[in-house]
């Protein structure tokens, strides 16, 4: 996993192998709690990953994803609102 300095990642998230959360410019993402991030994703720049979110393989972040949100795909979409971050066991409550 390579990680910009920037980056916020909240409490019990899951990032899978060859993860790249990264800016080229400004801070990193902001991502929220009980996120699962599916292998080889790449996070791009300034985005705001909301809470429980899902995040499949191989996908490309650019644009923010609202909180309990499935999203895939290059460019990563929205595909549901259906369980997401259930892949995420054992959740830390506060």
């Amino acid at each position: 996993m390579i990680c910009n300095e920037t980056a916020v990642i909240g409490n019990n998230c899951n990032l899978s192998q060859w993860t790249t959360i990264g800016s080229n410019e400004g801070p990193a993402a902001v991502i929220g709690d009980n996120v699962y991030i599916g292998p080889s994703c790449c996070i791009v720049e300034n985005v705001i990953i909301g809470n429980n979110v899902t995040i499949g393989a191989g996908s490309i972040v650019t644009k923010d994803i609202p909180n309990d949100a499935t999203a895939a795909g290059n460019y990563a979409r929205v595909l549901n609102y259906d369980r997401p971050g259930r892949f995420i066991a054992n959740r830390w409550i506060h």
